[in-house]
């Protein structure tokens, strides 16, 4: 299993944040440097050309500031810059298709929703943590189902493996939804949602620093 360890804060990009190759490779960086060990790459809307580009350039900016990078959806994509894994949707290609592919050390996260059947079927096909969410509005998922805070505290009973929280998560909620069983939050507008990357990684890390 690997060995990276998730951190309290796990960024995710968007294309529709981050529209240019040079305001990704900026904002990541900045993440980095403020702590946000983990990187998400998610370009829905993005060509397949762009994406290896981009993607490219966030590799080799991750292992220059030691980060990790998780490529969203895109098993293919994910092999062939040689990323540290991918997070899968339950569209998405099935997780052992995707351990075949990428290897026994490739990161491997899973979308449950707030199903812990879900979650029960990722862990036993080898998933290397288990996503719940959104929790609150989220302007890049309106539309996902909202998933109680609770789920977090029965996953973490149930499972041997790393929860990760998802939707709608700031400063404002961050502590609440750690309290309640996450170990990582995966933030997207929170971090990313304009030029102050490095206040905004800053302020949700400080959210965080009264947990005990």
């Amino acid at each position: 299993m690997p060995t990276h360890s998730l951190p309290r804060i796990y960024g995710i990009t968007d294309s529709g944040l981050l529209p240019t190759t040079h305001q990704l490779v900026t904002a990541v960086e900045t993440a980095l440097l403020a702590g946000v060990t983990w990187i998400q790459y998610r370009a829905k809307q993005l060509d397949p050309d762009t994406k290896l580009k981009q993607a490219e350039r966030l590799i080799a900016l991750c292992q220059t500031l030691n980060g990790v990078l998780i490529v969203n959806d895109d098993v293919h994509l994910a092999q062939r810059i040689g990323a540290h894994g991918v997070h899968l949707g339950q569209s998405d290609m099935p997780v052992v298709q995707a351990r075949a592919i990428l290897g026994p050390e490739a990161l491997i996260g899973v979308t449950c929703h707030s199903d812990l059947a879900l979650a029960r079927k990722a862990a036993d096909e080898g998933a290397s943590y288990l996503a719940f969410g959104r929790f609150f509005r989220s302007s890049t998922k309106p539309d996902a189902p909202v998933a109680p805070l609770s789920v977090l505290k029965k996953a973490k009973t149930q499972f041997q493996l790393p929860i990760v929280a998802i939707g709608g998560i700031d400063a404002a909620n961050a502590l609440e939804v750690y309290r309640a069983g996450a170990d990582s939050l995966a933030c997207c507008n929170s971090l990313f949602d304009g030029n102050n990357v490095k206040s905004r990684a800053e302020m949700l890390f400080r959210s965080l620093s009264h947990h005990e």
